[in-house]
């Protein structure tokens, strides 16, 4: 392990013993850590628009790498099928081989509460207090990038502290919202802040709305489509749980005035400046991080141009030229095995979080089950390719569009410490059958799979949607792990649902920690499905 791999393990250790106070001290969850009062926040908004920055900058921490590491990439961008690290994290039994790290994980609750990294709760509602009432188009804007920073947060873990947070419960802990509390609560949020910039869509934005925006240059009308989009996302991300809710916000957006986000360009991406991208570093710099096997298998199978955008050819001498990624969950016994496949291409410095490809597949999707102002599913799938292609420069579309008989490609792993325990076949339920054309005659099943696989290609290389997204459906169709080092608690053809509430919640907050796992379908651990999450 070089010596990159080894620093997680000492940040691991610092940050339980030293900055644990995220997850071992709950006054930090709930206490004002600026220290500021309403009156040092009025006078001309400095402080509000820091702290909406901040919160912006802590939905994806991409500063230091190693907390993106550990907030996403070493969970959810592998669990989503985008990635796989060739290194042999705790020798081989990681969250890759479904043996939790609870050191790992546990950052992906700290920025959202208190961290050295930043935070997203405390800031933001200090801003909400601050200005509810003497600028409404910053408290919506708080609204909007909680609701996008926390349902992130929800859909790792299950119960969060949202709108219970800094109330102190009668035992004197602290309590958690239910997933379906918090969801009802970020629909709730998102209306209201839908509903204070709706009459502003047409206007030129207050300067400081524009100093605190990261993504639109303050523009309102982009903001309420994002609201808007974000609304049908969670909308669609409850249609099992929920059906009759899921059509109404679905439906609310689909028909608001603005609309969803559509037009080219207007990606939700966080601007970060001259700063390099946290996975260049963990790709190029460290080595961490490679290409997925599942990534290959589709993006070949299709011919998909999409692929040299993405990654580049492996240098291994054993596939050196191929695009050829690293399969989850297999045997590896060194680093030097597979760190030759193929790397991820260069990233530029801004944060993808949502596009507008991803908005027109979850237009697509609404169509396909008769929600009112989605148009047809046809058109949205075919535009949400063109979208796709356009921003990533490429633009012979046609030939894409009209492939009829490609599909997913076969896997075969030549370094395999057993041969082919790796590989991946035709006939195996995991390789799709699923064609790139739209097909009108297919049956409900392959129509979502069809726009389910499209949007996971277009999402890369955000990993935390996309693996929501095929927890929610099943699709793309996945490569289950080789080994299972989770001791019965995460099946292997079921895949990892959820990720665990770290210990430290249980020992700083007892009694609120074992309220939130009460609300579970089961016991805290990584085979319990989430509230949304329905076969």
């Amino acid at each position: 392990m070089n010596k990159y791999s080894k620093y997680i393990f000492h940040i691991t250790t610092a940050t339980t013993l030293l900055l644990g106070s995220c997850t071992k001290n709950f006054r930090d969850y709930n206490t004002n850590q600026y220290g500021a009062t309403n009156e040092m926040l009025l006078p001309d908004y400095g402080l509000v628009v820091a702290q909406l920055q901040e919160a912006q900058k802590t939905i994806y921490c991409y500063q230091p790498a190693w907390v993106t590491q550990l907030q996403q990439n070493l969970m959810a961008d592998i669990f989503s099928g985008y990635m796989m690290s060739p290194t042999p994290f705790r020798g081989n039994s990681n969250n890759m081989t479904y043996d939790l790290v609870d050191g790992w994980n546990v950052w992906a609750l700290n920025p959202a509460y208190s961290s050295a990294s930043g935070s997203i709760m405390s800031p933001i509602s200090n801003v909400e207090v601050t200005t509810k009432t003497s600028a409404p188009d910053l408290y919506a804007m708080a609204k909007i990038i909680k609701v996008e920073a926390m349902h992130r947060v929800s859909d790792i873990f299950g119960p969060i502290m949202y709108s219970k947070y800094k109330v102190r419960s009668d035992d004197g802990g602290y309590d958690y919202d239910s997933q379906q509390e918090a969801y009802n609560n970020f629909f709730k949020d998102l209306a209201e802040a839908i509903t204070i910039l709706t009459p502003k869509r047409t206007e030129k934005s207050t300067p400081t709305f524009k100093n605190a925006d990261l993504v639109y240059g303050g523009s309102y009308e982009k903001w309420l489509q994002f609201a808007n989009t974000l609304r049908l996302r969670l909308a669609l991300r409850i249609v099992k749980a929920d059906a009759v809710k899921a059509k109404a916000e679905g439906e609310a957006a689909l028909t608001h005035a603005a609309g969803i986000l559509r037009n080219p360009g207007d990606d939700f991406s966080i601007n970060i400046g001259a700063t390099i991208h946290p996975l260049n570093t963990i790709n190029e710099a460290w080595a961490d991080i490679r290409m997925g096997a599942p990534m290959e298998s589709i993006l070949k199978g299709y011919n998909d141009p999409r692929l040299e955008k993405y990654f580049v050819p492996a240098t291994d001498a054993a596939v050196a030229g191929q695009y050829k990624g690293i399969r989850q969950g297999i045997n590896i016994d060194a680093k030097s095995r597979y760190q030759g496949y193929s790397a991820l291409a260069t990233l530029p410095s801004k944060i993808q979080l949502m596009t507008v490809a991803e908005a027109l597949f979850l237009k697509a999707e609404a169509a396909l089950r008769g929600w009112s102002g989605a148009g047809t599913a046809q058109d949205s799938y075919e535009t949400g390719i063109k979208t796709s292609f356009a921003q990533h420069s490429i633009t012979d579309v046609n030939t894409y569009l009209n492939d009829d008989v490609s599909k997913p490609a076969v896997y075969t792993d030549p370094k395999a410490i057993t041969p082919g325990q790796n590989d991946v076949t035709s006939g195996q339920p995991w390789l799709s059958t699923i064609t790139i054309k739209w097909e009108d005659a297919d049956g409900f099943e392959r129509k979502l799979e069809r726009i389910i696989t499209q949007k996971w290609i277009s999402m890369f290389p955000e990993g935390q949607e996309a693996w929501s997204e095929f927890r929610r459906t099943g699709y793309p169709k996945l490569f289950p792990v080789v080994i299972n080092t989770s001791g019965g608690k995460v099946s292997t053809t079921q895949f990892i649902r959820r990720v665990n509430l770290p210990p430290d919640e249980y020992l700083s907050n007892p009694k609120g920690a074992q309220r939130a796992a009460a609300t579970l379908n089961g016991p805290d651990n990584g085979g319990t499905r989430l509230w949304w999450d329905r076969q």
